[in-house]
């Protein structure tokens, strides 16, 4: 039943991992975002912010195209190595005839790269140069962008600008690469390196998923997901200003911070970021070594890590009492997070959260499976025990229910029966009713004096009753405690004036005890042919004229002075039994 549950729980658990679920997604991803490195800037790259106090001494917005120009050459006067204007120059300049021809001029006197921005019109950029090292992939498509004035192509490199938002509209992944219906198109960030490093081909690696690395002559291969997406590391770029220029050996990513002229998209670091912040965080994600990213195998990894530490969890706290569980739930959700927190720290992104909360509710719903259990098995002891044992025993076995395990142990015993004589006389004489408060006075005799001595009466057999000594618990010297009941019995009975008598008898012996039965209904009692032989001695104290038979083990374990008796035949027994008794006090 245990099984079936956990079955189905797991599976149940597993779908929204598997099916990749927006909320599985979610919490996948801010676990990311919370434990991914930030790493320090490359120190390659700096941010020139057109802000709102710019555009009012500039005269408004847009500028000029004569000014972006002169502006490009006061970057590469103060020392840039390249510079990048996240700006769209879809129309001509509206203010000035030949504008649009000196800011040419500029962009192809120095190393530049200009963005297109994505727009859903079809038409594409002239795609570069392109080398596919394994099948060919799908990428991400893009489906159209706004192009530049005729001739910024080459004037200068053009690079799409474009914020991709995950399942939660945050952006955290970037593209490098665009697939378009003829060929590859680069991000504006990715650009920058070819400007850079000089080279004019993009090679672009695949496996059985999709795209797996990127690679720019003169930097080390990016890693990439299957769609070709970077993971960005949002570094504290340098910004600086127009008046400033602290731009010295640095490429200048420019862009517009001015109110309400560039979108601002919200990103996972927390900040509303504009394109030119957000491409320059792409190019500086490129440069980190180890840069965090999602592996292609990532779910078939994910999905062996949940099965394997729930039914970890599952199988422990099964195995062990409530302490013992907590300890082992515990030391394997710690675990787990330890292993993810290390996984990701070395920019390998496999999703364990998932998984802590699927330990979590694995954990919950075993335990209380267990506490229900050990309710209800608290419960059977003290219906079982509480009229045949000492209460304080009765709460020890509550307490430790290990020890009532269903199929008992093998423990050595010692074992008591007990039968009335002249029952048969008796009932003749008297009306049931008297009868029945007779036999109810001389059990509790018997039942109180194998509590007294530490025993547990085990059943009633009609008007028998069967005593076991040394179980469930331990018990010190228990030969002469079965002996010292007898000897209480047999003077209680006599001292209550019933009018019956009391057959006893008594041996020790190896045997199995525990609780004999199923799962939902068990009875604790003892097995073995030393049991047989405890009730054959009794049954033999009428053939030897004696009230209490002692089997010859109880005897020798004794520190009882005992008569030894004549050697008896028993049904069942092949050669005669030495028996011992023992005399009034």
């Amino acid at each position: 039943m245990r099984l079936k549950i956990f079955t189905v729980l797991l599976g149940v658990l597993t779908i929204p991992l598997a099916t990749q679920s927006v909320p599985t997604e979610i919490l996948k991803l801010k676990v990311f975002d919370a434990f991914v490195e930030k790493h320090k800037p490359s120190e390659y790259f700096t941010i020139i912010n057109i802000d709102e106090s710019t555009i009012q001494a500039e005269g408004g917005w847009p500028l000029p195209r004569s000014r972006i120009a002169k502006i490009t050459e006061e970057i590469f006067a103060n020392g840039a190595i390249g510079v990048g204007w996240v700006l769209s120059f879809v129309d001509k300049d509206r203010f000035e005839n030949g504008g649009d021809d000196y800011l040419l001029e500029k962009l192809i006197s120095y190393p530049s790269v200009v963005a297109t921005f994505s727009y859903d019109n079809q038409k594409y950029p002239k795609p570069e140069g392109t080398v596919i090292l394994g099948e060919d992939a799908p990428g991400i498509l893009l489906e159209g962008h706004l192009p530049n004035i005729p001739g910024m192509s080459e004037a200068s490199l053009e690079g799409i600008v474009s914020a991709p938002v995950d399942v939660d509209n945050l952006v955290r992944r970037l593209p490098l690469m665009y697939r378009i219906p003829d060929g590859w198109v680069p991000s504006f960030g990715t650009q920058v390196y070819k400007l850079l490093t000089g080279s004019d081909t993009y090679v672009i690696k695949t496996n059985e998923y999709g795209l797996e690395e990127i690679r720019v002559k003169g930097i080390p291969p990016v890693k990439v997901d299957s769609l070709g997406r970077k993971w960005i590391s949002w570094v504290d770029t340098p910004e600086t200003t127009l008046s400033e220029m602290q731009v010295a050996n640095k490429f200048v990513f420019v862009g517009v911070t001015g109110k309400g002229i560039m979108p601002q998209v919200a990103t996972s670091s927390g900040e509303l970021l504009e394109p030119h912040k957000i491409q320059a965080a792409l190019a500086e994600s490129i440069l980190i070594p180890n840069s965090p990213y999602i592996p292609d195998w990532h779910l078939p990894v994910e999905l062996l890590i949940l099965g394997f530490f729930c039914l970890l969890i599952w199988v422990l706290t099964q195995s062990f009492a409530v302490t013992g569980g907590l300890i082992s739930f515990f030391t394997i959700f710690l675990s787990t997070g330890f292993l993810g927190l290390q996984m990701i720290g070395r920019g390998i992104l496999i999703d364990f959260s998932y998984t802590l909360v699927s330990e979590f509710i694995v954990g919950a719903v075993s335990f209380y499976l267990n506490f229900a259990q050990q309710y209800k098995l608290r419960q059977q002891i003290k219906k079982q025990f509480e009229h045949y044992l000492d209460p304080r025993q009765v709460k020890r076995l509550q307490d430790n229910p290990e020890l009532l395990k269903l199929g008992g142990e093998k423990k050595y015993c010692t074992f008591l029966f007990t039968d009335v004589r002249g029952f048969t006389a008796l009932s003749e004489k008297l009306d049931p009713q008297q009868v029945t408060e007779i036999m109810n006075k001389a059990l509790t005799i018997q039942a109180n004096a194998v509590q007294n001595n530490g025993g547990m009466v085990d059943k009633y057999i009609g008007d028998a009753m069967m005593a076991i000594f040394n179980a469930p618990l331990d018990q010190d010297n228990h030969e002469d405690a079965a002996i010292q009941t007898a000897l209480q019995i047999r003077h209680d009975i006599k001292a209550a004036e019933l009018g019956i008598e009391i057959g006893i008898g008594i041996n020790s012996g190896p045997a199995v005890v525990g609780n004999m039965g199923s799962d939902s209904r068990f009875d604790y009692t003892a097995i073995g042919s030393d049991v047989n032989l405890a009730a054959r001695c009794e049954s033999s104290c009428k053939a030897v004229g004696q009230d209490l038979v002692i089997a010859k083990n109880t005897a020798k374990a004794s520190s009882f002075k005992l008569k030894k008796l004549k050697p008896v035949e028993m049904k069942g027994i092949a050669e005669p039994v030495e028996i011992y008794t023992k005399d009034l006090l």
